[in-house]
């Protein structure tokens, strides 16, 4: 992560009213950094942006930008915690290839999961039953394959495909609306805490920010930019699911649908994805071939995002619910001898139970 005064920099000009991720990107290729930026004289700055622009750039920073910079300090301060540049060496490079990458990210949890092999797992918030099961299933037998699963921690399709990722290798990534101190919908608060322990939660949007209607769209290029692909669960005609389908296209990533009855409201969305070339997909392996991806060159390349901590992977490869220990050695890939050292390790750190029969469990 850049250092506090990089940062600082960086977010200034973020918050200088009229400055967009567009005019960001122009000023940083006209100037350099933010601190030449902020360096440069009026005339200079004029050549590049409006008037009422460069009056902004050349002011000095106001006590709102301060308090900000005090909030943005105390955040980064906390375990788990990161902000990245445009300009940092750790900027996920996925979104790097996208026309309009943010100048800023926040990132809470397993940053390393940026680098792995991505599917973007999105649909409708008010999901039938089915569903519901579709999107835990695929992105639980995705995860298990190694790939993570990207996704906006909406309720409904969201929020059940960020379940199913956690419960595999791959993990999740959740690409929020607001900024990454709040929740929303408050519903998911649960699951966004499971998320930062075994997964990210990604925001461009600066601290404090409340949930507004147009932010949501505009997060969703990331949540395909970060991908390799995007399987639309479930999804109306007018759905905002398609809006990140359509984004995912322009960004050259694959799009994937699953049918429905032609009864189906919500599968009319899907049914036109279809019609407009998306691969129609009945299981998760149909995802994995035509990506040609295979199970065990997913895991490999994911091996790199697990993180430092003692037995950590381990608990993100047994997820949330009660696994027997067979099934955890055939995810993992570890001898016998191996895996019971770290099952010992993990129960004796209070991290995980022994249940009737056997089963395993992660403690939160």
């Amino acid at each position: 992560m850049a250092d506090a005064v990089d940062w600082a920099d960086w977010l200034r000009l973020e918050q200088t009213a009229g400055v967009g991720a567009e005019t960001a990107r122009r000023l940083l290729a006209a100037f350099g950094l933010p601190p030449q930026i902020f360096a440069a004289p009026y005339a200079a700055l004029i050549q590049v942006v409006s008037e009422k622009i460069a009056t902004a750039l050349s002011s000095a920073p106001g006590p709102a930008l301060q308090r900000q910079i005090e909030l943005t300090a105390d955040w980064c301060a906390r375990p788990g915690n990161q902000l990245l540049t445009l300009a940092d060496a750790a900027y996920p490079r996925a979104l790097l290839e996208i026309p309009d990458p943010p100048v800023l990210i926040y990132l809470k949890g397993r940053t390393a999961l940026l680098e792995a092999p991505t599917i973007a797992v999105v649909g409708s918030r008010n999901a039938t039953t089915q569903g519901i099961r579709n999107a835990e299933q695929f992105s639980e037998a995705l995860s298990c394959a190694g790939l993570t699963i990207s996704s906006g921690l909406a309720a409904g399709i969201d929020a059940a495909a960020h379940t199913g990722a956690l419960r595999g290798a791959g993990a999740t990534v959740a690409v929020i609306g607001t900024g990454a101190d709040i929740v929303y919908p408050a519903r998911n608060r649960s699951l966004a805490h499971l998320i930062a322990d075994g997964g990210c939660i990604l925001s461009e949007y600066a601290l404090g920010m409340p949930a507004v209607a147009s932010n949501f769209p505009r997060r969703n290029r990331l949540i395909s930019g970060l991908a390799k692909g995007v399987l639309v669960v479930e999804a109306a005609a007018q759905s905002g699911s398609l809006i990140t389908a359509r984004m995912a296209a322009e960004q050259g990533r694959e799009v994937f649908a699953i049918p429905g009855s032609i009864h189906a409201p919500l599968s009319k969305g899907c049914h036109q994805l279809i019609k407009q070339g998306a691969k129609l997909v009945e299981t998760a392996q149909d995802i994995l071939d035509e990506l040609q991806f295979s199970a065990a060159a997913v895991r490999s390349a994911v091996a790199g995002a697990q993180p430092a901590e003692p037995g950590q992977g381990l608990l993100a490869l047994l997820g949330y619910d009660p696994l027997h220990p067979d099934a955890l050695a055939q995810r993992s890939g570890l001898d016998a001898a191996s895996l019971s050292a770290q099952l010992l390790e993990l129960e004796l750190a209070g991290r995980i139970e022994t249940l009737a029969g056997g089963l395993l469990r992660r403690l939160a």
